[in-house]
This record gives C-alpha cells, sequence and structure tokens, in this order.
C-alpha cells in the first residue's frame, strides 16, 4: 500500500499520520504538496488534521481549492479511499466529498483530550478489524468539530448506516456529557454514500502504540491495509 498525505500550509499532523503509515504499519508513504497536481500513483489519500491555511475564513475553506485538491476529488470519484481526520474531515466537506458541515465546538473552547467512541459499522473499509458496538479510545484536539447536517441529511446518513462513530462514555452510551463538541446526534465520524471517503474528527493516528497511551487507532489503517490486499487477490 502506498499512501499519499497531503501537505497544506498549517498542516501539523501530517508527520502522525506518516508515522502510522511507514513505521507502524510498515508500508509505503509520500508527502504530496498542497500546490502540486500528481499524487505520485498512491493507493490511499490522507487528509491530515491541523489548520490549514489558519482556518481563515473557516476550517478547510481556503483548503479545498488548493491545486491538489482537484486530484483528490477525481481519485474519490473513481472510487480511490480517502481518510479525512480532523481538519482533513472539514476540508472533505468543504470540496463535497462528504454532507455537512463541522462547526464551532458548542462549548466555543478548544478541547484536547482523549474520547471514547463506539463503532457503528465495520461495513466499511476503514472499520472492519473492529466489531459493531466496540468502544475504542482515541485523542481529539479540535475547536471547530460540532458536526451538523440538515435533519434529512441526518437521517439518510443513519438510516444507509453511513455513521460510522460516535461520541458515547466508557460504557458505550451516546450521553450528552460524553459528547465533547455538541455534534449531531453525537456523530463523530461519516462516510460517503459510496463508501470509499472517511472523515472523522477523532486523531486514529495518534492511537498507533501503546506510548501514546492507545492503539485503538492500528484497526482502522490494519482494515485499509487488508481491503486492499484482498482486492489484489480477488
Amino acid at each position: 500500500m502506498k499512501a499519499g498525505i497531503i501537505r497544506f500550509p498549517g498542516s501539523n499532523c501530517d508527520e502522525d499520520a506518516y508515522r502510522a503509515v511507514a513505521d507502524v504499519l510498515g508500508q509505503e508513504a509520500v508527502y504530496c504538496w498542497h500546490k502540486d497536481h500528481d499524487l505520485q500513483g498512491v493507493d490511499l489519500v490522507i487528509l491530515p488534521g491541523g489548520f490549514s491555511y489558519g482556518d481563515y475564513l473557516r476550517p478547510g475553506a481556503i483548503a479545498r481549492f488548493s491545486p491538489i485538491m482537484r486530484e483528490v476529488v477525481a481519485f474519490a470519484n473513481r472510487g480511490g479511499p480517502v481518510l479525512g481526520i480532523c481538519n482533513g474531515f472539514q476540508i472533505a466537506c468543504e470540496a463535497g466529498l462528504l454532507p455537512g458541515a463541522l462547526l464551532r465546538n458548542a462549548s466555543l473552547r478548544f478541547v484536547s483530550a482523549p474520547v471514547n467512541l463506539r463503532v457503528e459499522s465495520i461495513a466499511t473499509r476503514f472499520t472492519s478489524q473492529y466489531h459493531v458496538g466496540q468502544v475504542i479510545r482515541v485523542p481529539i484536539a479540535h475547536g471547530d468539530g460540532r458536526y451538523t447536517a440538515d435533519p434529512d441529511t441526518l437521517a439518510r446518513l443513519e438510516g444507509e448506516g453511513h455513521v460510522v462513530f460516535r461520541y458515547v462514555n466508557a460504557l458505550g452510551e451516546a450521553t450528552d456529557a460524553a459528547n465533547p463538541n455538541g455534534s449531531e446526534r453525537h456523530i463523530a465520524g461519516i462516510v460517503n454514500h459510496t463508501g470509499n471517503v472517511l472523515g472523522m474528527m477523532p486523531h486514529p493516528e495518534r492511537a498507533m502504540e501503546s506510548a501514546l497511551g492507545s492503539t485503538d487507532g492500528l484497526p482502522l489503517f490494519a482494515s485499509i491495509l487488508e481491503s486492499m490486499l484482498s482486492a489484489v487477490s480477488a
């Protein structure tokens, strides 16, 4: 597997994503500069976290116009897997790869803390190595993570099984206290209607090794690798 990690001015989790793929998963990773038009033949695109373009206007609103995003959108439209993490989730929504938007946290405060997520679907190429209902612990670090969408979109996401992760407490209950940003229906991560684009505010690339306090992000990257190996052997 060869992963391309998009670097925007202000990205600050690109090296974490690189390390997750190259050092932990043992796969090839390359950086793709935002001004480029070449994805270098990658099998996976990662839109990393950070503050692209300083979050001016609103998070992701300028990055979605970067030259490389034309290639990312074309890649996604061909069915290529795209993983948007935190700011990457915001960029994916701004680019129309995912429905909805990420607004300022309900508390109006930046939140950096480990959170509990419930795995809602394993019928995706990103989550096959979890089990439904599994509670995992992954860190967040954002000030604009409140997922919102119109009622019809939310109903469709729920009805079609496109809500992948939800904020919960340690018992797996979706309570208001366990929702760190006020997201609609406690949504932490979703996939698009074709299942090849995942956006999530928590950072699985920061939960890859026990030294980091959690290895619960590892199955996500392993699921992507497994789906690619299965496609090759099919």
